[in-house]
């Protein structure tokens, strides 16, 4: 026997049958997943042929139907088209909604218009849209088209709603869902559309009634707004009432709607130990009343088990908790009242309690002109036979002067700081951070860093403010802006580094009262870094007080507590350095709980 005989008369090795097995196995692999990915591709293909002539044929039986019936069933215009149906092509069930809408175009004039059209109805735009909850990576169509009618327009006996959508800062909402219903005339008028790019939705040739169309706004993870009813429980008269429309005019109508943010709130004692069940209100400042009595949100709540509960879905607002518990009294809150609350953000409140006292008074004591809580205040209650004297937590750091110039690593000269970029004045106006100016002309941008603060131990971290809160429009938009950076410790060797809102580097805190980002949380040195900008070289932004708030562990901000009193009448006098004492004469303590605010000025 030859070589090459004896040689394949001894088979394979157990290694070499493991690799052809992988090696099989890797091509099969590969084969099976482009013959699926194929298979993906023709079925997502089909669905999209499928929904592209389910479309055809409604567009086919609006070109048939006759111009007065081409509409939404009890929409506006009013036809026979239903708002959504589920039909099956090729044994897929497919949504289909449609929407119709009266066109005011501008050959003729405009509702509302210097040249105004009385009869505004001039075309009809159908749009249908088709989804597929049941089909894999089905992206849903929408296809529109225009339809005019074949006769001449007679003078309209309706009106035009117009209605607009915005957000917290002005900023107008495109796609907001807008449900309008009319149940003043039959059928009821039921019509479900969104706004277009500019936030707007113009209803045109509605029919004319007083107080008849009730208006929701929605938007998923937004909040909502809408119109109320008159005479309606709870709320008899709105100061948002159900729209009227009137004969031939234009009729507007706006709603604020933003995104939803989520507030979690804990219940704790001064050593933060947590506590459960803690019951308590929340008060919302927006109103739904013309007398503004009426809160757009009021809850009792309490935490739970944990001694948390997180709200989720709320509005931006500024809220007010209190107390409403029968065993524990709130010896303070963090941050204090009101709890303000941005768009679409995720804050935490912190409840401080203790079990009840037969007589207790909560002092809080603020700055009257940031409203900020005050650390270090001295409050003293008194009255024949009893004196007692408490100082509020720390509440919040400040620096108003930066004039003492760079060069000053921890903030002991309060007018100095580390460095800037040398674009930036801080002795023109005493007290003010701007631009610098060069023969008459502002730099483009420039850049200050403070020196650290400490905060005396381990701390969260709520807001950071700034005056003024608003500059010229000559400098530009978001032309303040800072970043944050903390550490648990501070030598030499610290490295700074600064984070915006959602703790990275790329974003900027650019509204006063903003909640700093929670990652801070734990740390007791902070620096921030001020970024100036102006659009224009001879304006430049200002900025003359920046603040921070926070509260170490859980001693509550700008708050002491007096328990186990007599009933009666006390005198209450709180004092700080460098501000004027104030005397608050006959404080009556009659209840188990009671709070009193105290304003300090300079």
């Amino acid at each position: 026997m030859n070589r090459i005989s004896r040689s394949l008369s001894k088979g394979f090795t157990l290694i070499e049958t493991l690799v052809g097995v992988a090696v099989f196995a890797i091509v099969a692999l590969a084969s099976y997943q482009a013959y699926v990915a194929v298979f993906a591709i023709s079925g997502a293909n089909q669905y999209k042929i499928l929904a592209l002539n389910l479309i055809n044929e409604e567009f086919e039986i609006v070109r048939n139907m006759p111009y007065v019936d081409i509409g939404i069933v009890n929409g506006i215009p009013n036809g026979k088209i239903p708002y959504e149906q589920q039909l099956v092509r090729g044994g897929i069930t497919f949504t289909l909604t449609a929407t119709v809408r009266n066109i005011d175009l501008s050959f003729d004039g405009q509702a509302g218009s210097s040249t105004n059209d009385t009869s505004p109805a001039d075309n009809k735009l159908v749009e249908f849209t088709v989804s597929c909850a049941s089909c894999a990576n089905f992206t849903p169509i929408t296809l529109t088209s225009s339809i005019a009618p074949k006769n001449l327009e007679t003078a309209s006996t309706n009106g035009v709603l117009a209605i607009k959508v915005f957000d917290a800062n002005g900023v107008v909402i495109p796609n907001a869902a807008i449900a309008i219903t009319n149940a003043q005339v039959v059928p009821n008028i039921v019509i479900n559309d969104v706004t277009d790019s500019s936030g707007m939705l113009q209803v045109v040739d509605a029919p004319t009634g007083t107080n008849a169309y009730a208006i929701t706004v929605t938007k998923s993870g937004y909040s909502s707004d809408r119109t109320y009813p008159l005479g309606g429980g709870g709320n008899p008269n709105p100061a948002k009432p159900d729209s009227t429309v009137l004969l031939q005019q234009v009729t507007p109508i706006s709603f604020s709607i933003d995104k939803v943010s989520s507030l979690a709130i804990s219940s704790v004692t001064d050593m933060c130990v947590p506590v459960s069940n803690i019951d308590f209100t929340l008060v919302g400042s927006k109103t739904i009343d013309a007398a503004a009595a009426v809160p757009k949100y009021s809850q009792a709540l309490s935490t739970n088990g944990s001694g948390l509960v997180t709200l989720s879905n709320m509005e931006w607002d500024s809220y007010t908790l209190a107390g409403a518990d029968s065993s524990y009294d709130v010896i303070g809150l963090n941050p204090l009242n009101p709890i303000v609350l941005n768009p679409g953000v995720s804050q935490s409140e912190m409840i401080i309690v203790a079990p009840k006292s037969p007589n207790s008074l909560l002092v809080t004591v603020k700055d009257s002109s940031t409203q900020l809580p005050l650390y270090g205040a001295s409050v003293t209650l008194s009255r024949a036979g009893y004196s007692s004297t408490q100082i509020t937590g720390q509440g919040y750091l400040t620096q108003t002067d930066w004039s003492g110039g760079a060069g000053q690593s921890d903030i002991t000269d309060v007018t100095k700081y580390v460095a800037d970029d040398g674009n930036i004045d801080t002795t023109t106006v005493l007290g003010d951070i701007k631009l610098k100016s060069i023969l008459g002309n502002y730099a483009p941008s420039g850049i200050l860093e403070s020196s650290t603060f400490d905060t005396g131990s381990v701390s969260n971290f709520n807001n950071l403010f700034w005056l003024p809160t608003s500059q010229s429009i000559n400098v530009g938009a978001s032309s303040v802006q800072f970043q944050i950076a903390t550490n648990a410790t501070n030598t030499a060797t610290t490295t700074w580094n600064y984070l915006g809102p959602d703790g990275t580097a790329s974003t900027y805190y650019t509204n006063p009262g903003a909640s700093i980002w929670s990652g801070h949380n734990g740390d007791r040195y902070l620096r921030y870094r001020l970024y100036l900008s102006t659009s224009s070289s001879t304006s430049t932004p200002n900025v003359s007080d920046i603040s921070f708030t926070f509260t170490t562990l859980c001693t509550p901000p700008g708050q002491v507590r007096f328990s186990g009193l007599s009933a009666g009448t006390y005198d209450l006098v709180v004092g700080k350095s460098g501000y004027a004492t104030t005397t608050i004469p006959s404080v009556t303590v009659s209840s188990s709980w009671l709070e009193q605010q105290v304003m300090l000025g300079i």
